[in-house]
Order: structure tokens, then C-alpha cells, then sequence
């Protein structure tokens, strides 16, 4: 347990610094782009009012809230889940990723209204549209590690 609550915790920290040094020290809310190493890895501001590629993006206060409320509610049953099932320390990895992914984005709704994407990255002739961040990333290897790393089997090690 104590492992998912400090990789959470992580996650959190490192997805907060990283959007307040890009979007407001860097100025990419206002800049809008910064090329790093096109194409490979550019900054693109991007305000998400939806989940994923900014479906169900109405941009009004009740999809906000509703998102927020699913969030943490996601989170907390994630909590509950492993608490009770103590899998083994990718499993708690795996949760820490995907709750700290998900706080970091609800602090953004409450904060900003829309969730601030700013990574974009592109290949080999394609050029992708659209931009993500830290939490994102942490939520979609979290959710992929729950799934591989948990099989209802518990810990033998105290966590």
C-alpha cells in the first residue's frame, strides 16, 4: 500500500511541476508551440474539456464537474481495490501511476476548467494532431499495468 501512495504521490508532483514550468514559465499558453526536436518531440498547448482526444468536450461546468466526480471516484475505488488485494509492487506501481495521473488532471479542472496537453509527438510522415501530458501517460501504463500485474492474487510482502 505504501507503494502505490508514494508512486501516486510522484506522479502527482512530477505531472504539477511539469504543467506549471511549461505553461506558465515557459509561456505555452501563450506562445502556443515550441519546437524541442521536431518532430520527434514539439510543445503544443492544447485545453482539454473533455477525456481523450477531447471527446465529450461540450466546454460547459457540468461535463467539468462530472469528470472531476468520475475521477475521483475512479481513483478511490482503485484505492479500495488494492488496499483489500495488496498485489504484488508492479500491481501498487501500476495504481500509484494511474491515481496520480488521474488527481493530477482533476487539480487542472478545478484549476484551469480543462485539462493542460502539451506533449506532441510525431514519425516518420505522420504528423500528429494532438498533444498530451505527464498524467495522461501515467494513467493509460497504469491502467495497462493493472491489467497485466494484478490477477487477484495477493502480496506475500508487506507493503
Amino acid at each position: 500500500m505504501r507503494i502505490m501512495f508514494w508512486v501516486a504521490l510522484a506522479t502527482f508532483v512530477i505531472d504539477q511541476i511539469t504543467k506549471y514550468f511549461v505553461v506558465h514559465w515557459l509561456n505555452l499558453a501563450q506562445r502556443l508551440s515550441i519546437d524541442v526536436w521536431p518532430p520527434f518531440l514539439n510543445l503544443r498547448m492544447a485545453w482539454n474539456y473533455g477525456v481523450n482526444f477531447g471527446l465529450f468536450a461540450e466546454n460547459s461546468d457540468l461535463t467539468r464537474w462530472v469528470l472531476v466526480t468520475v475521477a475521483i471516484i475512479i481513483s478511490a475505488a482503485v484505492f479500495i481495490w488494492i488496499s483489500r488485494e495488496e498485489p504484488s509492487t508492479p500491481g501498487q506501481i501500476s495504481a500509484g501511476m494511474l491515481v496520480g495521473g488521474a488527481l493530477g488532471n482533476v487539480i487542472d479542472r478545478i484549476m484551469y476548467g480543462a485539462v493542460a496537453d502539451f506533449l506532441n509527438m510525431s514519425c516518420c510522415g505522420f504528423n500528429n494532431p494532438f498533444s498530451f501530458n505527464i498524467a495522461d501517460i501515467a494513467v493509460f501504463f497504469g491502467a495497462v499495468g493493472l491489467v497485466l500485474f494484478t490477477s487477484g492474487e495477493t502480496s506475500k510482502n508487506p507493503s
